[in-house]
């Protein structure tokens, strides 16, 4: 069925898309808009207050190539469920989720890298903070 005149959808520019800060900002995004679809919403595309750069399926996808390629085990995606769902991160201080944390921190470090590939997450990698007046080795044998 064709589409009428003046009624075709609108699609947001990605110039325009705001990527996450981090693949745990990304992740807990995706939860919400989950959750609200479970729940009976409808989402579409640029509805939201800010464009991002995804749909909260391509995060899952990211996920579930990850755990065909062994890289996340299904105790990882339990984890990111059930926090996800909770909306924060388990903190290491509280010895009931320390287990969880250390899951947790796995599983967004391992997601960082293909989100930040589709650029869905931009800005300085997780646990890269660039550091003032570090010295670069050359390495043996070669001229620069």
């Amino acid at each position: 069925m064709p589409i009428a005149p003046g009624r075709a959808p609108i699609l947001a520019s990605l110039t325009k898309a705001e990527p996450f800060a981090s693949a745990e900002e990304a992740w807990f995004w995706t939860m919400a808009a989950l959750i609200a679809r479970r729940e009976g919403a409808r989402l579409s595309a640029a509805r939201g207050s800010v464009i991002r750069p995804c749909e909260p399926d391509d995060v899952v996808k990211c996920l579930d190539r990850l755990y065909r390629q062994r890289r996340i085990e299904l105790q990882h995606a339990r984890i990111m469920r059930i926090w996800g769902e909770r909306g924060s991160a388990p903190s290491p201080r509280y010895p009931s989720e320390r287990g969880d944390a250390r899951l947790w921190r796995e599983a967004m470090e391992r997601l960082d890298f293909p989100l930040r590939q589709k650029g869905i997450v931009a800005g300085v990698a997780r646990g890269m903070t660039p550091t003032e007046g570090a010295e670069i080795i050359p390495f043996p044998g070669c001229s620069a």
